[in-house]
């Protein structure tokens, strides 16, 4: 079991923030971590209790992404507690493999410390030490005012809009499509 931390540093409360690849180990908790953040926010794809992956899915999509030179998922940690999770994903064809695709969730009580900076510096170096990747591409629930500025903090524009995206209990939102050229 070959543990590999990415980044570590201090956050504005003073706690450390371990930046890490997850191992076969952590599918468990990290199926727990997004079933917590899932009911914890209207900002997510999912809500409370819907993910419903097996550990040994979960497994499976950590050993994959782990042997994907193209895509990252990081874990972020306090105190040996998952508080974030994300992502960014790249296809191997050819032709679109410059572009890829980010996801991030924080938990509640860990937002506005400086978590999700941490996590976007660490996707976007990713990106850029690839060699390949150009175009970073997310989707954000346009009534997520904080997670907005914190894209446009690392130089996200607003390309586009899907009308209606989001259906959170029976109220309609737009997402708003946001791009990083590198």
């Amino acid at each position: 079991m070959t543990i590999e931390c990415i980044n570590k540093g201090n956050l504005k409360n003073g706690k450390e923030l371990i930046l890490r690849k997850p191992i076969k180990e952590d599918a468990k908790n990290i199926i727990e971590y997004l079933n917590i953040v899932g009911g914890e926010s209207d900002n997510l794809l999912f809500g409370a209790g819907e993910v419903t992956l097996s550990v040994g899915d979960e497994i499976s999509f950590i050993e994959s992404i782990n042997k994907d030179n193209n895509s990252l998922m990081i874990i972020g940690l306090i105190d040996n507690e998952i508080v974030s999770v994300a992502q960014i994903s790249s296809p191997n064809r050819k032709r679109i493999a410059h572009n890829s695709e980010i996801a991030i969730s924080v938990k509640e009580k860990y937002w506005s410390i400086g978590v999700g900076s941490a996590v976007m510096g660490q996707l976007i170096k990713f990106a850029s030490d690839s060699g390949v990747i150009k175009n970073i591409i997310l989707g954000v629930n346009s009534a997520n005012d904080k997670a907005i500025k914190l894209y446009e903090k690392f130089g996200f524009k607003n390309v586009g809009v899907h009308k209606n995206y989001f259906n959170i209990n029976g109220k309609y939102y737009d997402e708003i499509i946001m791009d990083l050229y590198i």
